[in-house]
């Protein structure tokens, strides 16, 4: 499989597929593809793989798509204002998404749930207590709100995210939060009461424009009704 990434603010993936080859996606996120391109949706990997799906922000049902009869052509956009990046999965290599972060991948990619280890950091770390984690092997796209900005963590060495900024860690980082001190800082710091805190050794992909900010950003100016 081939692909090339397209647009800047508006991305989208085209993959190029051969005889035989086969994507998956979450939440129908084919925006175009080649007539020989066929679509079969079905809970993939079993109603337990499923519902873990759904609990991670995702469908329980996958569709795959499947080049027959020749090469394919097939294109996921993004849905909203953002970058999508591509991630290599195998055993060495796996990944922890933000909830919905998945566009598409490889047949051989895994999709499943991700608890966090300690109850407070999935309550109060803002990215939620559930996460989604790729396994298996062969490249998955995600999707994520703005620019993307990256780290390479060493053992032992932290970076303090605030709230919804966190995108994407390898599954070798750990996750906790951070108090914020000072009442003071608390009241009129604007940052919340806690920070995320993710831990080395392991990469780190941080997003510029988190779509609850946006919101945030948006609602004084959405009228209220009296």
């Amino acid at each position: 499989m081939r692909y090339e990434l397209k647009g800047d603010t508006l991305p989208v993936v085209i993959c190029h597929l051969e005889d035989g080859e086969r994507m998956i996606t979450e939440r129908g996120s084919m925006a175009w593809m080649s007539p020989n391109m066929r679509m079969e949706t079905s809970a993939r990997g079993g109603l337990g793989k499923a519902f873990g799906r759904m609990f991670s922000g995702d469908s329980m049902f996958q569709n795959i798509y499947t080049a027959e009869n020749g090469n394919g052509l097939i294109a996921f956009a993004s849905s909203f204002p953002g970058s999508i990046k591509p991630f290599e999965v195998n055993a060495r290599q796996e990944y922890i998404f933000q909830k919905s972060a998945f566009l598409a991948a490889e047949e051989g990619v895994e999709l499943s749930v991700h608890f966090h280890k300690k109850f407070a950091s999935g309550l109060f770390g803002g990215e939620g207590f559930i996460l989604q984690k790729v396994s298996g092997r062969g490249l998955v796209f995600a999707e994520f709100d703005g620019h993307v900005v990256e780290y390479e963590l060493q053992p032992g060495q932290r970076i303090v995210i605030d709230s919804g900024y966190l995108a994407a860690m390898s599954a070798s980082c750990q996750m906790d939060i951070q108090t914020i001190s000072g009442v003071k800082n608390v009241v009129f710091g604007g940052e919340g009461l806690f920070n995320t805190v993710v831990t080395g050794p392991g990469h780190v992909w941080l997003q510029t424009m988190p779509i609850s900010s946006v919101a945030g950003a948006l609602r004084p100016y959405f009228p209220t009704g009296n």
